[in-house]
């Protein structure tokens, strides 16, 4: 009875999670959804940040990643059955996550391809990273 309670549940969930990918543009910045970006604390130096995105990195420097505690700080900035938007630099990263948020966890993710790269060429407002103390 429990197994098929947990697998009824893991269904219903995956059906009702969503993973859609898509480029930036002032339309997805207009519909104040959370965007998280995913990068790496020295990539936000770098570029900023699209304005209002928050940043909880994904990836270290060496490639390496917990988890864990990234699923911990998004579910401090996101319900479970929220749309909520991810980016990275190009958007490998996000493809990757996204997916395995969308389809294996449940979450509702969009993709936003071509990361922040493509929303500089858009004139997407960035906002200089501060780091919290």
């Amino acid at each position: 009875m429990h197994k098929w309670l947990l697998a009824l549940l893991l269904t219903t969930t995956a059906m009702m999670a969503d993973y859609t990918a898509q480029p930036i543009d002032q339309k997805i910045i207009d519909s104040k959804i959370k965007i998280i970006d995913i990068r790496t604390p020295s990539e936000w130096k770098t570029t900023g940040l699209v304005k209002g995105s928050i940043p909880i990195m994904f990836f270290d420097e060496k490639g390496n990643y917990n988890l864990e505690a990234f699923i911990a700080e998004l579910n401090k900035r996101v319900q479970k059955g929220e749309h909520f938007a991810l980016i990275c630099n190009s958007g490998s990263r996000t493809r990757m996550v996204g997916s395995y948020l969308g389809q294996k966890m449940g979450y509702n993710v969009v993709d936003l391809q071509g990361g922040i790269q493509y929303a500089m060429t858009k004139k997407i407002p960035l906002e200089p990273y501060k780091p919290k103390p």
